[in-house]
């Protein structure tokens, strides 16, 4: 029986951080060759980060992932090692893995499909490559692909397993989104049975920018049955006894013709000892919980975001409603308690719980909370605009005037100490324009961005669960939502309650249905026009606001580009 120790070093780089990087790297493979692997692979452009966006466009940056590549050889002595890295070709940046061999580069695998969807622009940047290696060392052989590569059932798998590969090494920067862990798992089965090859699947973890990378490496044998995974969220070395002889005299379907993805073979002057251990290593991960996996998405991108751009330190405006109170526990859980501080800023239409609750989260969460109340502020600017608001009646400009007031004290506390101010509103906010511009928009980072109000509620309730009490404070979950802008205001005086709004705002943001497509689901016609008009008049703001963790499938930003005027309506 033939065994292949393989090494998936799911590892958090940083883009444009190519020194940090190849540090990483280096790392890597010592620890894989010291667990004695026959084959590490680090993720896709391990060396530059992902995605590095125009930067790939700078000549110098091409250059200087070429070079650091090339520095990694001498670190591969004894084992194979496969690095995703920026290449150039006749002046074309490609997406590149390079296969390091025994100390030398033996060659280097072009990213043939390249996808230019959703968050992905990469025909914008990169060449495609033409040509599907097969790599020979010993009795060992094997194919490397790059992320998208996996996905297409008669892409370059199909080709290297028609070519003699018994095992494929795909290097990749997924993102995550809910529910994306399954689909791979699923897609991976079905490219390893139906080619009968085992598959090596190496994903990145980390954020960047909204973008958050879950780990979640995994290898399977020949049938598709999983033989071991990594965990979510975190770096790992994972370490995988592989049994090759399972793939051994199994009939390969009919060869294409010939065409640009040719088939080539590749000898490399390596024979590894394919022995197989008496006690295989086989480690299992499983996967977590729904909104677990949320919460340690938002923890992860929060924590790197900040990490990545320099700050150590955040603020959040604390009104003690769920939304503020999930900010805060993310942060706290993200930075440390001791690196987060909540403001109280009670106004005159500010209920007493609301400033009782903020200070219990806080002290539950062992944050820092400031008080700071906005009326002085607030009588101010009104007497300020007395003239020009004479004979009107007040309104959303007196509403927002306080947000932003709020906002402008956060800003300030944050440039004043060198802190990030972390915004609160979520996606059924950010969708419907229940926010204010330059008020609780204002800020370096939107946590709750990309998450429905209905699931914040869950995920508040899971943290609850996971703590073993309530860290966030009953009250908070118990009580109707409200902006507290004017007297007894509360969401459901402006929106559908929120079971009623996310289903709409999920078929219309993410699944791109249009308003009759969602009457037909069975929602009321007027409600579905009332909300379709908010989500798209307040395209601008959206435009506007700060990054943050994507954590569905369709996420306002890189993920949603609609024009800002536009007045296409599909009724």
């Amino acid at each position: 029986m033939r065994s292949c120790r393989v090494a998936l070093a799911q590892v958090n780089t940083t883009v444009g951080d190519i020194d940090g990087n190849c540090a990483r790297i280096r790392e890597g493979i010592a620890a894989a060759r010291e667990a004695g692997a026959v084959i590490v692979a680090f993720p896709e452009l391990a060396v530059t980060g992902y995605p590095p966006e125009d930067l790939v466009l700078r000549r110098s940056f091409c250059e200087a992932s070429r070079a650091a590549a090339a520095a990694l050889a001498p670190a591969t002595a004894g084992i194979i090692a496969v690095v995703g890295f920026v290449d150039t070709a006749g002046g074309e940046p490609f997406n590149a893995a390079a296969v390091f061999v025994d100390g030398r580069r033996a060659d280097t695998y072009y990213k043939r499909l390249l996808p230019n969807y959703g968050v992905f622009d990469e025909e914008r940047y990169f060449g495609r490559g033409l040509t599907t290696p097969v790599y020979r060392a010993g009795d060992l052989a094997f194919g490397v692909s790059v992320c998208e590569d996996i996905w297409d059932p008669d892409g370059p798998v199909s080709g290297m397993a028609l070519g003699g590969a018994e095992l494929c090494i795909n290097i990749n920067a997924s993102p995550y989104h809910r529910g994306r862990g399954a689909e791979r798992a699923a897609m991976l089965a079905t490219r390893a049975g139906d080619n009968r090859i085992a598959i090596a699947y190496v994903n990145a973890v980390g954020g960047q920018d909204e973008l958050v990378f879950d780990g979640h490496s995994m290898v399977l044998d020949p049938r598709g049955e999983v033989v071991a995974t990594g965990p979510q969220f975190r770096e790992e070395l994972l370490v995988v006894d592989l049994e090759l002889d399972r793939a051994a005299g199994v009939a390969r379907r009919p060869a294409p013709s010939p065409g640009p993805g040719d088939i080539r073979e590749v000898e490399l002057d390596f024979a590894p000892d394919l022995t197989a251990p008496a006690d295989p290593v086989r480690p299992h991960s499983p996967p977590l919980p729904d909104e677990a996996e949320v919460w340690e998405a938002l923890v992860l991108g929060t924590r790197d975001y900040l990490a990545k751009t320099g700050f150590t330190k955040a603020y959040i405006g604390l009104s003690g409603g769920i939304d503020s109170s999930v900010v805060a526990a993310v942060a706290a859980d993200a930075l440390g308690p001791g690196n987060v501080t909540g403001v109280s800023m009670p106004s005159r239409y500010s209920s007493d719980h609301s400033e009782s609750d903020a200070h219990a989260l806080a002290r539950n969460l062992g944050i820092e909370i400031l008080t700071i109340p906005i009326e002085p502020a607030h009588a101010a600017m009104l007497e300020m605009l007395a003239e020009p608001f004479a004979g009107t009646d007040p309104g959303l400009a007196e509403e927002n005037l306080q947000s932003r007031q709020r906002g402008n004290i956060l800003m300030t506390l944050a440039n004043k100490f060198g802190a990030l101010v972390l915004t609160t509103g979520n996606k059924s906010e950010m969708a419907t324009g229940y926010a204010t511009l330059y008020g609780d928009m204002a800020g370096g980072f939107a946590v709750l961005k990309d998450v429905p109000k209905t699931l914040t509620y869950d995920i508040a309730r899971w943290r609850n669960t996971a703590a073993g009490h309530d860290l966030i404070p009953r009250s908070v979950l118990e009580k109707p939502p409200s902006a507290e802008l004017r007297p007894d205001q509360l969401d459901a005086d402006s929106l559908p309650p929120y079971e009623v709004l996310d289903p709409i705002l999920g078929a219309y943001v993410e699944d791109d249905r249009s308003g009759p497509e969602i009457v037909a689901m069975g929602f009321d016609e007027g409600t579905v026009r009332h909300v379709l008009a908010l989500v798209d008049r307040n395209e601008y703001k959206r435009r506007q606001s700060p990054p943050g963790v994507k954590i569905t499938p369709r996420a306002f930003g890189r993920d949603r580009r609609l024009p800002i005027a536009n007045r296409y309506r599909d009724w």
